[in-house]
């Protein structure tokens, strides 16, 4: 019988075999958000996945299901604007994280790496990650799959140059990764090429190059501005989704797989062990 990988498809008893085999256990976390009108919504999601189920096998480590949802509060946009998006709020984020966590803990773990393609998880997750730390003495990490402004580990298979942000919402990258999950998800025939601006309520002393939380004034990009998705980006497509290609998607996905895999890797050899693992507050 094949091995399982997803903790979702294995007995208690291959569950069992799995926290005797390795220390280590893979959370991926997605989201269900606005993308571009030619990609869906869970594009996030599919990317997490795709990643963490080649890099599981890799690294011969179990993984949860997938949590589909994020937090996503500036895709909601006005009422009906973000239609389809859900989002958690950052103490309802934590918590659901924490309780995955602490549950994989009592069962044997002593390293937790959760794995996102959605770069607004990362937003909430410094209390989480030493609220686990603390209080269990577990290892405890969040690998952030290269994207957006990091895009060194996938050097060489996006073609788009820096002005294209090739890394961003719904553009080349993301575009090439649905196609390769799944091309019937998307329809090119509704895909625009946009790019990042600042506000218009801010004027013209403002500007902005990408989805990052900071915008740019007087050439300094030091300013931080809580700001809704759709008063930076009118189509939800921050640049260039026509370089996309489900070859490019595949490739994307395994080199991402063989660096975090060898994270993992690395991670086994830290000398972490758990001194807290009840977890009495699970009701």
């Amino acid at each position: 019988m094949a091995k399982r990988y997803n903790l979702l498809e294995c007995s208690y008893v291959e569950a069992q075999e799995w926290f005797k085999e390795t220390d280590v256990v893979l959370v991926p976390v997605g989201s269900c958000e606005k993308h571009g009108a030619h990609v869906p919504l869970g594009t996030d999601s599919f990317t997490t996945i795709s990643v963490t189920e080649r890099a599981a096998k890799l690294a011969n480590v179990p993984y949860t299901p997938l949590l589909p949802f994020g937090y996503s509060p500036h895709h909601m946009g006005e009422v009906g604007e973000g239609c389809g998006t859900i989002t958690l709020a950052a103490e309802t984020f934590r918590r659901v994280l924490y309780d995955i966590a602490r549950s994989l803990i009592y069962h044997g773990a002593n390293k937790i790496i959760y794995v996102s393609h959605h770069g607004s998880n990362t937003k909430p997750i410094d209390e989480l990650l030493r609220r686990i730390r603390y209080q269990t003495g577990a290892f405890v990490a969040w690998y952030k799959t290269p994207t957006e402004r990091e895009c060194e580990v996938v050097k060489g298979i996006i073609e788009g140059p820096p002005e294209e942000t090739p890394g961003w919402h719904a553009g080349e990258m993301e575009t090439s990764q649905v196609l390769a999950y799944d091309e019937s998800l998307v329809d090119m025939s509704r895909a625009v090429r946009d790019t990042a601006h600042a506000p218009r309520w801010m004027g013209p002393e403002f500007s902005k190059i990408d989805g990052t939380a900071t915008v740019k004034f007087r050439g300094s990009e030091n300013i931080i501005v809580p700001m809704e998705h759709h008063e930076y980006c009118d189509t939800a497509t921050i640049g260039n989704p026509f370089r996309g290609s489900k070859e490019k998607g595949l490739k994307l996905f395994e080199k991402e797989a063989e660096h975090l895999a060898a994270f993992i890797n690395e991670v086994k050899k830290f000398p972490f062990q758990v001194r807290n693992r009840d977890f009495p507050e699970r009701a």
